[in-house]
């Protein structure tokens, strides 16, 4: 596919996306990406949407197009396969501003993973390694608000599509070699269910490094006042910081229940913090718990100390997946995420569903995801120059 940057589309109106449309409503692929800002806003601005495609190069300015559901519509078609590179943040932005997911996404960093690269791996590397391609970072933060764009940023937005197809070609290549093409595909289409994005409106607040050592009205406090900051966020869109910077939290929870007073005399509580937020604070602490608060409060993760051998144990499955995975060229990043390993070590009765069906457990096998299920009934069994995991 060609890859020079200097022809290409613009369209700022809406009768050039309805022409856009109709023009790829017959395409079997596209290559999309988007550039955004999220700094000092609740609700991050989407402002440009870059395309690749048989036709050649599109950038379609969201901010002057006010409608954009002939774009949404190509996206959500699944007879057009959607290219990315680390699609995720796009394909949330979309679902929080136009309720969409797309459909038949084929994601190169997913794909990367399942053929010797660590995941998360970086579109710049990637392409280095696959194409012999170098592009430049030094638009990474740029304020793509600002109109008009200049040269270099129209050559830094077109570069994160223009390379995306045959980076396409080259993986989809080594995948059927290894017979992992449909386990890409599973993989990737996680990310068309609406369920991956939700998150628990509590989740600032549970994922707080302190909320396991406060009092149950400690927690409760932290959890309406991470409430109120986002609300407040919401209503001026702003970004939370802006709202509360976090740094102040700890001390604004140590110090509430002495009242305005307390918080007043607290030197690393700003004064203008206190002057303005002061009393909303002291009410949040003092307002009696609801039913539904209380309830909340069971929810909150118990980090129990699990016995000393259980940890081993632990430890040693995943050490024994990431053996697997090295010696199998796939990322243990994507057999195992983070989010897995963090609830399969905190809560003993956690098991993933997506262990027991699809390709990880072809790819793990039964014994390993039978030792993962019932890992709080395993034990390591010493013999003479062998030691073996047995369940109890």
């Amino acid at each position: 596919m060609r890859t020079d940057t200097d022809s290409y589309t613009f369209i700022e109106d809406n009768q050039g996306l309805i022409e856009f449309a109709e023009q790829h409503k017959t395409v079997k692929w596209i290559c999309f990406d988007t550039e955004f800002m999220g700094e000092k806003r609740f609700i991050t601005l989407l402002c440009l949407i870059q395309i690749a495609s048989e036709h050649g190069y599109y950038l379609i300015d969201p901010i002057k197009v006010q409608d954009l559901s002939p774009l949404i519509k190509l996206i959500e078609d699944e007879n057009i396969t959607k290219i990315t590179h680390a699609g995720e943040n796009d394909f949330r932005l979309f679902n929080i501003l136009f309720d969409t997911l797309p459909k038949n996404i084929f994601d190169t960093q997913i794909a990367a993973g399942f053929v010797g690269y660590k995941y998360p791996v970086s579109f710049q590397k990637l392409l280095e390694s696959e194409l012999n391609v170098r592009v430049g970072k030094g638009y990474t933060v740029t304020d793509w608000s600002k109109r008009p764009f200049s040269p270099k940023q129209i050559k830094y937005a077109l570069n994160d599509v223009i390379y995306l197809y045959d980076l396409w070609q080259s993986l989809i290549q080594q995948l059927r070699e290894s017979g992992r093409q449909m386990w890409v595909v599973e993989e990737c289409q996680t990310l068309e269910s609406p369920k991956y994005y939700e998150q628990s409106p509590y989740k600032e607040a549970f994922n707080s490094n302190i909320i396991q050592s406060l009092q149950p009205k400690q927690q409760l406090f932290l959890i309406r006042l991470y409430a109120w900051r986002t609300e407040q966020a919401r209503q001026k869109n702003y970004s939370r910081e802006m709202i509360l910077p976090g740094k102040l939290i700890g001390s604004i929870i140590r110090a509430v229940g002495g009242g305005k007073e307390a918080l007043k005399s607290n030197r690393r509580l700003p004064e203008r913090t206190i002057t303005r937020h002061g009393d909303t604070f002291v009410a949040l602490f003092n307002q009696k718990p609801t039913e539904e608060e209380l309830a909340v409060l069971d929810l909150i993760p118990r980090h129990k100390s699990a016995h000393p051998q259980q940890d081993i144990i632990n430890e040693m499955l995943h050490l024994l997946i990431s053996y697997k995975c090295f010696e199998e060229n796939l990322s243990i990043n994507l057999a195992m995420p983070r989010r897995m390993l963090k609830r399969l070590k905190a809560d003993e009765n956690y098991f993933e569903d997506a262990l027991e069906n699809g390709w990880r457990l072809q790819f793990l096998g039964e014994e390993i995801i039978t030792w993962l299920k019932f890992r709080n009934d395993l034990k390591l069994v010493f013999g003479k120059g062998k030691f073996e995991l047995t369940l109890k």
